[in-house]
This record gives C-alpha cells, sequence and structure tokens, in this order.
C-alpha cells in the first residue's frame, strides 16, 4: 500500500495534501449533507471544486476509517484509496488493483 497524503480532521472534516509523482494538490473532505443508503457522506473538494465522494466504513477489525472515490478527466479510471487513522494523523492509503500489474520481466 502506497500513501498519498496525510490529513489532519478538525470535527467531522478532513484537510491535508496529496503528493504523488503527478499530483500535488490540498484536498478538503466534508460532510456531504446527502441521505440515503447509497449516498456519500462526504465531499472531496480542491478548492470549489468537487473531485470525489467518501463513504464511512468499518474494518474487519471493528475499525472506522473512509472509503473514497477520486476522478479527474485526466485519470485513465476512478481512484478508491481508504483514509485511515494512524495516531493523530490520517493517512490516504491506496493498493493498485492485481488485475492492473505488470510484470517487470
Amino acid at each position: 500500500m502506497a500513501t498519498l497524503g496525510v490529513f489532519s480532521r478538525h470535527e467531522d472534516m478532513y484537510y491535508g495534501c496529496i503528493n504523488t509523482l503527478m499530483i500535488r494538490t490540498r484536498l478538503e473532505i466534508l460532510p456531504s449533507g446527502l441521505e440515503g443508503e447509497k449516498s456519500p457522506q462526504y465531499r472531496v473538494m480542491i478548492g470549489t471544486t468537487q473531485v470525489g465522494a467518501g463513504w464511512d466504513r468499518t474494518s474487519r477489525q471493528g475499525e472506522a476509517y473512509l472509503c473514497l472515490k477520486l476522478d479527474d478527466p485526466s485519470f485513465p479510471a476512478p481512484i478508491f484509496a481508504n483514509l485511515v487513522a494512524r495516531g493523530d494523523e490520517h493517512h490516504l492509503v491506496w493498493s493498485r488493483d492485481e488485475g492492473h500489474r505488470q510484470s517487470a520481466d
């Protein structure tokens, strides 16, 4: 798993940055205000532009985390990543889908 960014939590909002080889940007993860079984609980924002959505999840070990879907016209496909608590910080972690892995041979 790769850590894409580190976030801080303030009440029910998260603030942080994504830093990869191609992306360096500040994100805010804010409550969506939407209700419904499949509605996202969070909006992922860059300034005033929504670039994703998030859902509350619980791991098999009972730990709460956010499942995020990030999308941009420059991406070949949406990125799914998880925001997990690590001490006082929240790390945005991502793993490449095994179906997309290429051999180094």
